[in-house]
């Protein structure tokens, strides 16, 4: 079934007190990206370095995947390999039952959304704890993330007041952030004790070393690898840097570009299970070997999945992550998800202005924009656009392409659209009208006032 963004955005769009809370809110996190890249002078220097060596990587990711694993086994650390989500979770279910653990935390690991990991746990009888508090919350209310890094940032303080009133029997009408988090607090500390097992995500696997390292806020990555004697690491394939020096790079790029900070609270590296414990490691392709052999695309899989193309993008802001019916929203999700099923995402390339923001802000150079705009031009040749969308395209192109007619074109929509009734002129034909005021039709043309003021006749 297709998924149309439109129509999801439109319904986050229709309360418009909390469309423009959300947008707000991740304007706010932009800002502080922005004045985070401006305190460092080397800011385009590093996403430079990060830019090649990403590229450098995924060019000899072969090699770099082998010689992670060969020094991850020499360090103890067992190492899986999934070729799709499906053998990722049996992978994971496996080393589960052979430990005969029946609770697991969880921190935040987008790759396990992608694989719908959580629900094929618990049908196997499996209880999985997300420990990150926005994770957390979501998954109380039985949501997905709506933002990779920020996952409840579609809810208010009283939204999660009344969640935690409901599972954790908070006090009714209390929405107090310190309250709600020492709930929380306490909540977790509970689940951490009687986890039989732990999983952490993988910010960065380092080639040289055979180690992960995982960045979170909250402490909560490090807590669960430490208490339970089993700690199973999931990541892409994409996640591998060569060398332990190339780190720097990333997490001065990483914390900045997420959140405005100018590091994550905890940095961690793990290089072999606790005492007496076993720590496993399952990469996973799930698709993206198919993006790595098309080089219009292959930039998308250098993603460090910081957000910043999420904060910065118009669309988003005021669409919200749902609409996208993705597991990772925003521009990233717009290329990623239709690289993954053209058909059912067909409509995310859209999903886009292409004011070129999410392009110029990425901090390891993905050309976002790039993409969706080469992204729409798939969707048309593998005749997915709506039959309306691709005529009116086709005739705005012929249009364009007599620039005589399209002056005198231009000419007369200045002259009998002001004149037109409102009830044609916002009928339900015009979609675009639906929300918004068209702006007061010039006398002249574009092209008339460039030459006038440029004298050119």
């Amino acid at each position: 079934m297709s998924h149309n963004h439109s129509e999801l955005a439109d319904k986050f769009a229709s309360n418009v007190e909390r469309m423009k809370w959300h947008d707000k809110a991740l304007w706010f996190v932009r800002v502080k990206r922005d004045t985070q890249a401006k305190s460092l002078d080397e800011w385009e220097e590093l996403r430079n370095t990060a830019d090649k060596i990403k590229s450098h990587t995924l060019s000899h990711l072969d090699e770099y995947l082998e010689q992670f694993e060969k020094n991850a086994l020499a360090r103890g650390i067992r190492v899986h390999w999934a070729k799709d989500a499906k053998e990722h979770n049996e992978i994971v279910l496996d080393l589960l039952r052979s430990h005969n653990a029946k609770m697991i935390v969880k921190s935040k690991s987008m790759l396990t959304e992608e694989c719908h990991l959580n629900p094929y746990l618990e049908e196997h009888g499996i209880e999985v704890v997300d420990t990150d508090l926005g994770e957390r919350i979501v998954q109380l209310r039985n949501e997905p993330p709506s933002h990779i890094v920020l996952p409840a940032i579609h809810l208010k303080k009283e939204d999660v007041g009344t969640t935690f009133e409901k599972f954790l029997n908070t006090q009714k009408g209390n929405s107090d952030p310190t309250y709600l988090t020492r709930a929380a607090r306490a909540h977790l500390r509970e689940k951490f004790v009687g986890a039989d097992a732990s999983m952490t995500g993988v910010n960065f696997a380092i080639a040289e070393t055979g180690g992960i390292v995982v960045c979170t806020n909250e402490g909560n990555a490090d807590l669960g690898a430490s208490l339970p004697k089993l700690h199973i690491a999931c990541m892409g394939i994409e996640k591998i840097i060569p060398r332990l020096k190339d780190l720097s790079i990333f997490t001065r790029l990483l914390a900045r570009s997420a959140t405005g900070q100018p590091v994550t609270t905890y940095t961690s590296h793990y290089h072999g299970a606790v005492e007496g414990g076993e720590m496993h490691v399952v990469i996973v392709d799930n698709g993206r070997s198919k993006i790595l052999a098309d080089k219009r695309y292959v930039k998308s899989l250098q993603c460090i999945r910081c957000g910043a193309c999420l904060n910065t993008c118009p669309i988003y802001r005021r669409s919200g992550g749902y609409s996208y019916g993705y597991v990772i929203p925003g521009p990233i999700g717009s290329t990623l998800a239709p690289s993954r099923d053209l058909k059912k995402y067909y409509s995310l390339p859209f999903a886009c202005s292409l004011c070129f923001s999410c392009s110029n802000i990425c901090p390891v150079k993905v050309d976002l924009a790039e993409q969706l705009y080469l992204k729409r031009q798939d969707v048309v040749d593998a005749g997915y656009l709506s039959p309306i969308k691709l005529n009116a395209l086709k005739m705005a192109t012929w249009l364009m392409c007599r620039p005589k007619l399209m002056d005198f074109a231009g000419l007369m929509a200045r002259k009998m659209v002001p004149i037109l009734p409102r009830v044609l002129l916002y009928s339900k034909f015009n979609l675009w009208g639906k929300n918004r005021e068209l702006p007061p039709f010039p006398k002249n043309s574009f092209k008339e006032l460039y030459k006038a003021k440029k004298g050119i006749k």
